[in-house]
């Protein structure tokens, strides 16, 4: 029976790590699949911060994956990276095309986002998915401790407000953000509520 299978944790957990080897191992078997992501800090490729990286379906708002599988059968398989950003509606749509079409469904994304609360993405592949899997590697804070939260710094401070996405992580040479300086940095929940990117001195 085809799964609907949706792979959690924070940055630097392994998730786009993990897709890419789901999809290499899946291809190389003779299956055929189609590997997706939403707003990559490069564009239309899944890259791991090990320096893998595959070229990749862009999945734009507008996008029907459910309608993407049919006009691509045969299909065996869908490997979705950054499935935090996909919409509702095409979470639904992974799940159509697990139930219907009988495609395994890999989803791999961000449980919270820089407030430390749920994508509406993750929220319904929680709720939806045959099984839900934390994944395996702890990122850690900077003190040491089990990193479970996401900051978002601006201009070396952590922030709380502002829009939901906002792509940071990019090479020093680009065009600022918002005219900002935007880095996501991981960090424990103390720390996080606390803002502290380092200790007191």
């Amino acid at each position: 029976m085809a799964i609907l299978r949706f792979s959690f944790g924070t940055m630097g957990s392994g998730k786009s790590t993990v897709a890419l080897q789901i999809h290499h191992n899946l291809a190389t078997r003779g299956l055929v699949g189609k590997l997706l992501t939403k707003l990559d800090r490069d564009g239309a490729q899944v890259t791991s911060r090990l320096g893998v990286y595959s070229p990749a379906i862009e999945v734009t708002p507008d996008l029907d994956i459910y309608k993407l599988a049919i006009d691509n059968w045969p299909l065996h398989y869908l490997v979705c990276d950054e499935a935090q950003f996909y919409t509702v509606a095409q979470c639904e749509q992974l799940a159509l095309a697990v139930d219907d079409l009988a495609i395994d469904v890999f989803a791999f994304g961000l449980l919270t986002d820089f407030r430390s609360e749920l994508f509406e993405g993750t929220r319904r592949l929680l709720e939806i998915a045959d099984e839900r899997v934390p994944m395996q590697v702890e990122a850690r804070c900077w003190c040491g401790s089990r990193a479970t939260h996401n900051a978002r710094v601006v201009d070396g401070r952590v922030v709380f407000e502002g829009e939901t996405v906002v792509v940071g992580d990019t090479d020093e040479g680009q065009e600022k953000l918002f005219g900002e300086n935007v880095r996501y940095e991981l960090m424990c929940r103390r720390h996080f509520r606390a803002g502290a990117l380092e200790p007191p001195e």
